[in-house]
């Protein structure tokens, strides 16, 4: 065939490819705005709402389209609605990880921001945000990344676009940290000049330049990592890293962009330091004391105590700092429990952030979050609202996030059993909907299949 001949037949299969998408476009507008009518009815054998302080029984959801329309018993059925019955099942809003790092593949992430360029990371961070979404995680804050680039922010937006299903994404880019605090690389030689795995900011100019930054490539939070950290290495987490001058600048600069704070602190100074700025919520708070509880209990300051990650990492040799990790672990979990105890009793708002979410852990695992909640003295309602109600209000979505209401998001799962009797229960996510698109339904093998999930659109 000569060149012209292969032009002609190119041109051709071109007209009739673009022919076909077309068509394929307006059949998929018209089911589209047809499936947006249909009415979907989830009947469970009981409904935790994210508010009422008992659960519901034998209660139906009513969906339409992206949101919820009604709530209660199966009289609200209307003819030649589709019915999904989950029978034994508790149907609850999905569960929203307010501290979390997508992106960090493995436990080594201090080196591995080095090893692995951001597209990798960006799509072992799709894979372990659709695991999330599967184990029935709907909503994430990304509190900064081992990341050099912004590829948090571009999963949103593909997110957000419905190009893939995932978890609704919110969150900073990167962890401002100081020179030597603990988004820095701490233990190599002067000669040597690396990407440090948070972005690094000193003094009141650089801050504002770092957060203008954060915000012109997509973040929506700024994460300040105000004290050391126990993962990292070469800082110690007990000394506070910003100045309050610097804590000031980065608040009001944040402020005036419209984005919130969240405060990495585990020394008290710190976290005190840190609320007088006026920063919406403290990260971890290990060494909280009682004036720091009064403070925040005042100044409505959310507390995300990311207990469980320090138990998922005891006594190992995973972490480059396992030794600090190992000696919080003996000394101080059953202190800053207690202190958590006291932090909820004083009106303190406590919100379930796992910190544990990157690809190479069973997300089956996250949930131990709301477990430890219970052992530091919340009751099983109240550690399932921390992880449902409380993660909307934090987060600033309470308007349609967090609780099972006519006219919120249908962002809901279905756990086999009571987790209000047994929270292992909250491990069995048989059902996921996220803007009344279902991800998983009972007996569904997509969980184990591997592969990137799409909306089902015709």
């Amino acid at each position: 065939m000569n060149h012209s001949a292969r032009h002609a037949q190119a041109a051709a299969f071109g007209r009739r490819a673009a022919g076909f998408a077309a068509a394929c476009a307006l059949l998929g507008l018209a089911l589209a705005r047809g499936a947006a009518a249909e009415s979907v009815a989830l009947v469970a054998e009981r409904l935790i709402d994210g508010r009422a302080a008992t659960a519901r029984e034998a209660a139906v959801v009513l969906v339409e389209g992206e949101r919820i329309r009604a709530v209660g018993d199966r009289t609200l059925i209307p003819p030649g609605a589709r019915v999904i019955e989950l029978p034994g099942a508790t149907l609850m809003p999905g569960m929203i990880n307010a501290h979390e790092h997508p992106l960090m593949y493995t436990d080594d992430y201090q080196n591995a921001h080095l090893k692995s360029s951001s597209a990798y990371k960006a799509l072992m961070g799709l894979a372990g945000l659709q695991r999330h979404l599967l184990a029935g995680w709907t909503a994430i804050r990304v509190v900064g990344d081992a990341d050099v680039a912004y590829a948090n922010q571009d999963l949103r937006r593909v997110i957000d676009a419905g190009i893939f299903l995932g978890p609704r994404l919110t969150g900073a880019g990167h962890y401002l940290s100081i020179t030597g605090g603990g988004g820095d690389v701490n233990y190599l030689s002067p000669e040597q000049h690396v990407i440090a795995d948070g972005l690094i900011a000193d003094g009141p100019e650089e801050i504002r330049k770092a957060i203008r930054r954060e915000v012109k490539y997509g973040s929506d939070w700024i994460k300040l990592l105000v004290t050391g950290a126990f993962q990292s290495v070469g800082d110690n987490p007990r000394n506070v890293a910003f100045s309050p001058e610097e804590l000031r600048v980065a608040v009001e600069e944040a402020a005036r962009l419209g984005v919130p704070v969240a405060a990495h602190a585990h020394a008290a100074e710190g976290i005190k330091q840190a609320v007088r700025a006026g920063v919406r919520s403290i990260e971890h708070g290990t060494y909280i004391d009682d004036e720091a509880i009064r403070m925040m209990a005042k100044r409505g300051t959310f507390l995300v105590p990311t207990v469980y990650v320090g138990d998922y990492y005891a006594e190992g040799d995973r972490l480059l700092a396992q030794d600090k990790q190992d000696d919080y672990v003996k000394n101080d979990r059953s202190r800053f429990l207690a202190a958590i105890g006291r932090a909820h009793e004083a009106g303190v708002k406590i919100a379930v952030g796992v910190d544990l979410g990157g690809y190479g852990i069973d997300p089956a695992l996250f949930t131990g979050e709301f477990a430890v909640l219970v052992e530091a003295g919340l009751t099983p309602m109240q550690a399932i609202q921390a992880g449902t109600r409380v993660g909307a209000e934090l987060l600033q979505w309470d308007d349609r996030l967090g609780t099972i209401e006519a006219g919120k998001l249908a962002d809901l799962i279905a756990v086999a059993g009571n987790p209000l009797e047994d929270m292992r229960a909250l491990q069995q996510v048989s059902f996921v909907m996220i803007g009344g698109v279902i991800a998983k339904r009972p007996g569904d093998p997509t969980a184990r299949s591997g592969l990137a999930l799409i909306p089902d659109r015709p």
